[in-house]
C-alpha cells in the first residue's frame, strides 16, 4: 500500500489554487486521462513551490520520469 499526499494537497490552503484545481480534475477524470491532470498538477507545483521535478511527481503519485 502506498501513501498518497494528493488528498492533503487538494484541501490544503497552503497549496496554490491552480494546483488544487488540477488535482481535483485528476480525481474527477476518467482513468485514461488522470495521469495528464496529475502531471499538470506536478508542473504547476514545481513552478510555484521550490521543488524539483522528481519531488513534485512523487507528491502527486506519479513515477519519476513522467516529466514536469
Amino acid at each position: 500500500m502506498s501513501l498518497s499526499m494528493v488528498p492533503l494537497l487538494m484541501h490544503s490552503p497552503d497549496v496554490p489554487a491552480n494546483v488544487r484545481d488540477a488535482l481535483r480534475a485528476a480525481y474527477g477524470a476518467v482513468p485514461d486521462h488522470r495521469d495528464e491532470h496529475l502531471a499538470r498538477a506536478a508542473r504547476l507545483l514545481q513552478r510555484t513551490v521550490p521543488l524539483d521535478c522528481a519531488d513534485a511527481l512523487e507528491l502527486v503519485g506519479l513515477p519519476a520520469g513522467c516529466g514536469c
